[in-house]
């Protein structure tokens, strides 16, 4: 009788009287049976906690990649503050102080005296402050011929400070154009920026009255 047979042909109440090899082959059975029940309830703790611990490296490791690439942001970010910063400082070379405004009027008077234009009007208008800076209007009208008339034009977008011409009209001289004698109109603008104490008052000013 094979052990097949003799499996099925054992009573599970009378254990004593099983076949050796049933036995044993019980006995390893229920040695196995517990030794995993053991490990299920004894290592349940380590398990969970393993579990804990790969969850708490996915989030580290998430943290992490979140910092670097904020990292490589801020360092981008840094990059353009200083480009932003350099092409402010140039522009504001280009902005004249207050006490080199009386120069930069005359080298405008002189932009167009050296093109021989006759200059009618030259009349600096009132200051407005813009923010941090104020807008000079000059209104200007001069007579010169149609070439004299561009290339003062020309000279004054080249100066090194910025002037800007706006509101240019055009028209034939009082003679009716002869020699090719034209009329410009125009406004002039500059730019300048405030000094300490003119911020300083223009901060006063915009204070409400009574604020704290």
């Amino acid at each position: 009788m094979n052990f097949i047979e003799e499996l099925k042909n054992i009573d599970p109440k009378t254990p004593g009287s099983w076949p050796w090899l049933i036995k044993i082959a019980a006995f390893v059975a229920l040695f196995m049976l517990v030794v995993a029940a053991g490990a299920v309830f004894d290592w349940q703790d380590e398990w969970d906690n393993l579990k804990s611990a790969r969850q708490e490296e996915d989030k580290l490791r998430e943290t992490f990649l979140s910092k670097k690439r904020e990292a490589i942001n801020l360092d981008i970010i840094k990059k353009q503050l200083i480009d932003t910063q350099q092409s402010f400082g140039a522009l504001l070379k280009q902005l004249p102080s207050k006490s080199e405004m009386d120069a930069l009027l005359t080298d405008i008077n002189q932009a167009g005296l050296g093109r021989g234009l006759q200059f009618e009007l030259f009349k600096p208008g009132q200051e407005a402050a813009t923010g941090v800076f104020t807008e000079q209007p000059i209104t200007i009208k001069v007579t010169g011929n149609y070439d004299d008339l561009g290339k003062f034009a020309s000279d004054i977008s080249q100066l090194p400070r910025i002037v800007t011409l706006n509101d240019i009209s055009i028209s034939q001289g009082a003679s009716g154009g002869t020699g090719g004698a034209l009329n410009m109109d125009a406004t002039a603008k500059t730019f300048r920026y405030l000094d300490e104490d003119e911020l300083a008052a223009q901060k006063r000013a915009s204070k409400v009255p009574g604020a704290k």
